[in-house]
């Protein structure tokens, strides 16, 4: 049941969720105990070391490291380690561009052949707003096949354009929405174009600097970097060093590096209106399609408007997220690959807005007819050539998605199931006549809506 989907650098994650329910409104007083708890769930089981912080304003709730930021020399994580933010930089790439839109350097709706003049006529209807929303068509560079070669070479924005500048477009400009790092990478080049700096002069210098981002940057392997954390991803034998990948690949779609510490001067500092003014931070945190601003996912709970990304690359996996209307930070930088952080992040969110988290190990199933169960039956479309089909077999509720092994679904409440074979959960929705209509399937940090067919 583990649906995959590619996204940073073409690796596959997991879609998904742990189970919880959001508070509304103003949150109650933050437990930070329990916080400790989620995070310690999966330090654990091996599945998460890095750093966590958590703040309402200017309060920080939680600042502390967790397992090892150089497991040869035995250094450990703490809110002033350095890690790759991988995709978490895409907003950075965003309040670049809004800044030179603010100084009448950029118009967003303008082409991008308006700034880069060698563009191809293909991309005469891609514009700077359609490569920070997604909705350019640009196909995913780092899922083409000689991705794995180019990673480990040192290159330019300009050399990674000419590798993709010629592929058909996966839509219409305007007419679709597929996230894509290529479209940052346009967007890099654009910011050196118009700037006439480099991007990561131009992110210091304008960003970083203003902020007291002392601790931020465009990473590089050559540099002499203090307290950078080492990559490790999960292998059969437990841990391995990360693949080496040349930082100079992702650009501005995943280029930066920070700390816990620095991430919060972010938010407070972007959000408190220290960069943009009040109508470019609408349209950074304004969704365009599926739910997605400009680097930013954004969704409302309980009327609170939360915008929040995450990255991959190899080695890290990062999460933040920003309760707009309470003030609420939460950073999770994670030195060991996995889906932790985000689930980790998702969860710290609920409970500083003041909801609930059941951990794996907490939810306790409960008894429901046979007769009940068969009305959850049917098949559900997760995605595009994924379906999730639910089946009751000698009385019990069975999921299976597309190509993958079925495992035994469990009631905790109504509507209501868990996989004890996994950390995944399935919320049953229904429409107004109260009949099941579709699904959500929660896990990894991630809700995925499926509609029955």
């Amino acid at each position: 049941m583990h649906l995959k989907t590619l996204t940073d650098g073409g690796r596959a994650v997991v879609l998904a969720l742990t189970a919880l329910t959001a508070g509304g409104g103003v949150a109650v007083a933050q437990d930070t105990g329990r916080m400790e708890q989620v995070i310690r769930a999966s330090v654990d089981e091996g599945a998460f070391t890095g750093a966590v912080l958590v703040a309402r304003g200017d309060e920080v709730l939680l600042d502390r490291g967790y397992g090892l930021a150089n497991r040869e020399w035995n250094a450990a994580n703490d809110g002033d380690t350095k890690f790759r933010l991988a995709s978490v930089s895409k907003q950075f790439t965003a309040v670049a561009l809004l800044l030179l839109n603010e100084r009448g350097l950029v118009d967003l709706d303008a082409p991008v052949k308006a700034y880069l003049a060698d563009a191809p006529a293909t991309w005469d209807q891609v514009t700077v707003r359609r490569l920070l929303t997604h909705t350019a068509g640009l196909p995913d560079f780092t899922r083409a096949p000689e991705y794995e070669t180019l990673k480990r070479q040192p290159t330019t924005a300009a050399a990674l354009m000419k590798g993709f500048r010629d592929r058909p477009l996966d839509f219409q400009p305007g007419q679709g929405w597929a996230y894509s790092n290529a479209n940052y990478v346009v967007a890099t080049a654009v910011i050196e174009a118009v700037s006439g700096a480099s991007y990561a002069a131009f992110v210091a210098d304008n960003l970083f600097a203003p902020l007291g981002m002392a601790d931020s940057g465009y990473d590089s392997h050559d540099a002499i970097l203090p307290r950078r954390a080492s990559g490790y991803s999960p292998a059969d034998e437990g841990v391995r060093n990360a693949d080496y990948v040349d930082m100079s690949a992702p650009q501005g779609a995943g280029g930066l590096y920070s700390t816990a510490r620095d991430l919060l001067k972010w938010e407070q500092g972007l959000f408190g209106g220290r960069l943009l003014n009040p109508a470019s931070l609408r349209v950074l945190t304004t969704p365009e399609r599926n739910g997605y601003a400009m680097g930013l996912a954004v969704k409302t709970e309980g009327g609170d408007v939360i915008v929040s990304h995450s990255g991959g690359i190899e080695g890290f996996n990062t999460f933040m997220a920003r309760d707009l209307d309470d003030r609420l930070t939460v950073v999770v930088l994670g030195n060991l690959n996995g889906a932790a952080p985000e689930k980790i992040g998702v969860s710290l969110m609920t409970l500083a807005r003041g909801g609930s988290v059941v951990l794996p190990g907490e939810h306790v199933a409960i008894s429901v007819a046979p007769d009940v169960l068969a009305t959850y039956a049917g098949a559900y479309r997760l995605a595009p050539g994924a379906t999730l089909t639910v089946s009751l077999v000698d009385g019990r509720l069975m999921g299976q998605a597309t190509g993958q092994q079925a495992f035994e679904l469990f009631a905790e409440a109504p509507d209501a199931f868990f996989l004890k074979a996994f950390d995944a959960q399935i919320t049953f929705t229904r429409g107004l006549g109260g009949a099941v209509e579709g699904l959500v399937l929660h896990q990894g940090g991630r809700e995925t809506p499926a509609k029955r067919l």
